[in-house]
């Protein structure tokens, strides 16, 4: 067997063995799992997530999870609660101890100051019979048969098994909720999801002199010089009232040329109508796919009553990190 095989064939046994083992936590989600979501449910503060070694840096992903889906939670490092970051767990709170071997020495030191103060503790353990689990009001079970780990040493199979629970649980406990798409942009601002769904077409529209318009008694000319100034590709064309009653666009004035018409011609001829437009309230990624969808890259954008109040293009969505 040359190198690449075997390297191939190692990789596969591992991947084999850590699915083999995930498989198994599908007959562990029982009252357990039901009594670990209510007690987060019906917390009145926040869940606090522990764990020391792999079981740590896994703990902290679990945390981040839950903290991004609608559960409040950090990270406290048994070893920091132990010299001081205990004062940041208070008695409104809900600990989630992982640990493997459910013996972390740690333990005998932070399981009797939880029960001192009725904080009740998830346990997350491959350790049924453990310390961890029996001083826990539930148990996860993320016990495995075998480590993909040739020795049985580095804990891969069972890593896996906690990232695993601790994912069922965030989304178990985000569906429950009822927390949605708007709500998850709400802790992820900065980023082009935050964007999509936080702002609204009227926070990053083209406006006052920017905004490209003319009135429905214009000629041609008056047009090609509005499109001339604004350079969005379009112009609204608007009643005494303000409100649209139709667009004139770069396409529609090189069509009106080619038939041969007249630049001081009146302008309403050659007006698209109704011609499409944008509520000014709706969120700007669903503004980006209705360009899409219509096969546009401007549209003049309006209030509740028609009224001209805006106009945007991909270009100003794709700006504004919405894409």
């Amino acid at each position: 067997m040359n190198n690449s095989n075997a390297l191939i064939n190692f990789a596969r046994e591992t991947l084999e063995i850590e699915l083999k083992e995930a498989q198994r936590l599908l007959t562990r989600l029982d009252d357990n799992f039901v009594r670990a979501c209510e007690l987060v449910l019906n917390c009145q503060g926040k869940v606090v997530v522990s764990g020391i070694g792999k079981s740590g840096h896994i703990g902290k992903k679990i945390a981040a999870s839950l903290a991004s889906t609608g559960t409040p939670a950090f990270f406290v490092h048994p070893a920091e609660a132990l010299h001081g970051d205990l004062g940041m767990i208070s008695v409104d709170d809900v600990v989630i101890f992982i640990s493997y071997s459910g013996r972390a020495k740690e333990l005998e030191l932070i399981l009797p100051l939880l029960a001192e103060s009725n904080i009740p503790v998830i346990a997350m353990t491959g350790g049924k019979e453990s310390p961890l689990a029996l001083g826990a009001a539930c148990t996860l079970d993320i016990s495995v048969e075998n480590e993909a780990c040739p020795m049985g040493l580095a804990p891969t199979s069972s890593g896996v098994n906690t990232l695993m629970m601790g994912d069922a649980l965030a989304m178990a406990l985000m569906r429950q909720r009822g927390f949605n798409a708007e709500d998850f942009a709400r802790s992820h601002p900065g980023g082009s999801l935050g964007a999509r769904l936080l702002n609204r077409v009227h926070h990053v529209m083209r406006s006052g002199d920017r905004l490209p318009k003319v009135e429905e008694n214009a000629t041609v000319m008056d047009a090609m010089l509005e499109l001339s100034r604004t350079g969005l590709g379009l112009i609204a064309v608007c009643d005494q009232q303000h409100k649209v009653v139709g667009v004139f666009t770069d396409g529609d004035l090189r069509r009106w040329l080619v038939k041969g018409h007249s630049l001081s011609d009146s302008l309403r001829p050659a007006i698209t109508r109704p011609g499409y437009r944008l509520p000014e309230q709706w969120r700007a990624g669903e503004a980006l796919e209705a360009l899409h969808k219509q096969r546009i890259s401007a549209a003049p954008v309006v209030n509740t009553d028609g009224v001209l109040v805006g106009a945007i293009n991909l270009h100003d969505l794709h700006q504004a990190g919405i894409g």
